[in-house]
């Protein structure tokens, strides 16, 4: 006799591949596939921050194969020295700049994937983005990765299930179920009055507020309008409340990601049960003068990372955080005229924190073996999505990615 967990399982593995279920049944079967995993109550506490790096870094700068000759031959101009490399292993290592990521390497904290990509890769920064946010290289789903696996978890009642810290939704948490806060800063995170009359805002609001109360429930959409004013209302003082309250372990870095990082790390260590988190950073596009900007954003994405991280740990919540990087492709093998580099494909990932098992993982793509000028990926970065959804968030990977099943990295460790 077929239990129920059974038979939604093998529901699932009758369906062709890439295959949309529906919502409801996506549910049953996420429901079934975590009971009696022993993972599932351990995952409660559990977030995810996923850190974007928009406009395609160059993963051959960040993660550096100063063991390989034709790294040199490629680059003459834009080039990382042997001598400056910080050392991951006697082939590759990181940008001088990466020195606090070094740090965490050193502690077993950091787990850089190698050579991550996906077949047949698209070269437009919108397109690829899509790709990477919806975990679907044909580009017809719509619906966000994140946003699948928000689809199968209990989120009724959680005014913060996910965060997302930016000036509006990244794609990859866009869920028709679940309602994500976008802060862009504390300050803006508020209903906006007229600046010509601020005065007035009070009043307004209070006005606000009787119109919504005073709403007939039988008038069309009001319980949905009702919930949706409520909602805004509570997450607005909740966010007001625990960023006058919240005290940094650490001074972060003055820069955009570590202030995102830093209001992440109010929402986490003041037990808003956020499983997602989602910060940008921009200005990977380097086509021109590489070196000069690449060092500084590298140094940003290196010190801000590592401040959230030994924020986390002075909290006691460093146990309960897996940070992931992803850029919508890396750059051309070969430098070009402009001492910069192109789009291109193949480039590294990185996993941060204390669950991380450390070390490289992937394959190195091969310098010998260019497809027209680009590094082929070895790591389709489903792959990566899979193992945090299964080794971390509870998962299951198989639903959220599509009916399809990918290798896991086993990078996350074990709990005790």
């Amino acid at each position: 006799m077929l239990t129920r967990r059974e038979f939604l399982t093998r529901s699932l593995l009758a369906l062709p591949a890439g295959a949309i279920l529906p919502a409801v049944f996506q549910r049953a079967v996420f429901a079934a596939e975590r009971e009696g995993t022993a993972s599932a109550p351990e995952a409660a506490r559990r977030t995810l921050v996923i850190v974007q790096m928009a406009g395609g870094n160059d993963g051959l700068n960040t993660v550096v194969p100063y063991g390989d000759g034709r790294y040199y031959d490629l680059r003459k101009v834009i080039n990382i020295p042997q001598k400056d490399v910080l050392p991951l292993s006697k082939d590759v290592g990181l940008h001088p700049s990466m020195g606090k990521l070094k740090a965490l390497w050193d502690d077993g904290k950091l787990g850089v994937v190698e050579g991550v990509g996906y077949p047949n890769p698209n070269y437009s920064h919108f397109v690829s983005m899509r790709i990477w946010q919806s975990a679907d290289p044909q580009d017809k789903m719509t619906e966000g990765w994140m946003g699948r696996y928000f689809d199968g978890m209990d989120a009724e009642g959680h005014l913060f299930p996910a965060l997302a810290v930016g000036g509006s939704l990244p794609r990859e948490l866009s869920s028709p179920k679940v309602s994500v806060p976008v802060v862009e800063s504390v300050a803006a995170y508020q209903f906006q009055g007229d600046p010509r009359a601020p005065q007035l805002n009070a009043e307004r609001m209070k006005a606000l507020r009787k119109l919504y109360a005073a709403m007939p429930p039988s008038a069309p959409f009001a319980v949905l309008l009702h919930k949706t004013q409520q909602a805004a209302d509570a997450s607005i003082q909740t966010i007001q409340k625990v960023d006058r309250e919240y005290k940094p372990a650490v001074e972060y870095p003055r820069n955009g990601l570590a202030g995102g990082l830093k209001l992440i790390a109010e929402a986490i260590n003041s037990d808003l049960g956020v499983k997602v988190c989602h910060v940008s950073v921009g200005g990977w596009d380097t086509h021109a003068n590489e070196k000069a900007s690449h060092v500084r954003l590298l140094e940003y994405l290196s010190d801000s990372i590592a401040a959230f991280h030994q924020d986390l740990v002075a909290h006691g919540r460093d146990r309960d955080v897996l940070v992931m990087t992803w850029s919508e492709f890396g750059r051309r093998a070969a430098e070009n005229g402009s001492a910069g580099t192109d789009h291109g494909a193949a480039a590294p990932m990185f996993l941060v924190g204390t669950p991380v098992k450390g070390g490289l993982y992937g394959q190195r793509p091969d310098l010998g073996k260019l497809d027209n000028g680009n590094l082929r990926y070895t790591v389709d970065f489903r792959s990566v999505y899979a193992s945090v959804l299964d080794e971390w968030l509870g998962g299951p990977s198989e639903v959220v990615l599509g009916g399809q099943r990918f290798e896991k990295l086993g990078i996350v460790r074990q709990a005790a």
